[in-house]
């Protein structure tokens, strides 16, 4: 099986060609790993990272909030071209926030509005690693900020990188070397405890 790569960011708002470039990058790299992209299946900077991915003949996981193909197209205006596969949860859109992190073994956030950090929170509280692409626009820049101010350990890790490949290396080098078991193997008590970093801040760029 795949590592799955969760991408998240900025799906409407004002996108700039060089923020849309960079999300791009990102997807580009994760197939040049040889790793399966997931998305919340929406436009924007998401969207521009699986087309990267496939540029690069990868594969990719949507998960959308839709009940249906045709809820996912005509309620939600979002697309269905070129992911490999698409989940419909019928959760709508917080409540696909959560799957969307639950299927995916780490986090890259590009850009972001009040929807990403509603994702950044999730996976931070659930202990995931996570991933940021430094001034890809939007409130991901804050996002260390938010992590420090809310004191709380959850087994989270944090690497941040201004390069879309140098991100994507770190992160997956780092996964592919440290244990990372799911926020619910980590917040188990009857298990044996696991060394693991609060944040780390790495590779700033």
């Amino acid at each position: 099986m795949k590592i799955q790569i969760g991408v998240m960011g900025s799906a409407g708002g004002i996108l700039t060609d060089h923020e849309l470039d960079l999300a791009r990058r990102v997807g580009r790299r994760i197939a040049q790993r040889g790793c399966t992209i997931v998305t919340g299946a929406c436009p924007g900077l998401p969207h521009a990272a699986v087309l990267g991915a496939h540029e690069e003949g990868g594969s990719s996981l949507g998960v959308s909030p839709a009940y249906s193909r045709e809820e996912h197209v005509n309620i939600f205006g979002s697309p269905l071209q070129p992911y490999t596969t698409i989940v419909f949860t019928g959760s709508g859109l917080m409540g696909r926030e959560t799957h969307n992190i639950h299927s995916s073994d780490f986090v890259l956030y590009v850009g972001g509005r009040s929807g990403t950090l509603g994702e950044f929170c999730i996976a931070y509280d659930e202990g995931k690693l996570i991933g940021i692409l430094r001034d890809s626009g939007g409130i991901s820049n804050e996002f260390s900020r938010i992590a420090a101010l809310v004191q709380k350990e959850t087994g989270s890790s944090i690497i941040e990188h201004r390069e879309p490949e140098k991100l994507v290396d770190a992160c997956l080098d780092y996964y592919l070397k440290e244990p990372m078991p799911s926020s619910v193997a980590f917040n188990r008590h009857d298990l044996p405890s696991v060394d693991r970093p609060s944040i780390t801040q790495e590779s700033r760029g």
